[in-house]
């Protein structure tokens, strides 16, 4: 469920984006008034102002509410989690060694002498 609604997230934040591009900023009214032909719209002097302003609304309440709809399903998911601070730590194994023999711990391993003191 989570990936779908965040699939239609991302479909409308692209289609959202896509939408603003497409509409022209209020100084672009000024210049079709002096003829440089913008004018001439598809849906009409008007009616694309309208349509691409209530589609972007729209969308916008659509994205309004997949955003609110992930965060609550976020919250909820990470809510059954325990915190990395609340885990409770395990000791770690302890390995038992043999033990040293007592002509390793002057240098004399095997039978061997001892070599010369360093300067």
């Amino acid at each position: 469920m989570y990936t779908i609604i965040l699939a239609i997230h991302l479909v409308l934040a692209l289609t959202l984006i896509g939408v603003v591009l497409l509409q022209h900023g209020k100084g672009a009214d000024a210049g079709a008034a002096f003829g440089s032909g913008a004018s001439s719209t598809v849906f009409g002097a008007r009616g694309s102002a309208s349509f691409l302003g209530r589609l972007t609304w729209g969308l916008g309440i659509a994205f309004f509410i997949t955003s609110l709809t992930l965060a609550i399903m976020a919250g909820t998911f990470t809510a059954d989690t325990d915190s990395v601070l609340d885990r409770e730590v395990e000791e770690p194994a302890t390995q038992e060694l043999p033990p040293v023999p007592d002509d390793a711990i002057d240098g004399r391993s095997n039978g061997a002498e001892p070599g010369p003191a360093p300067d």
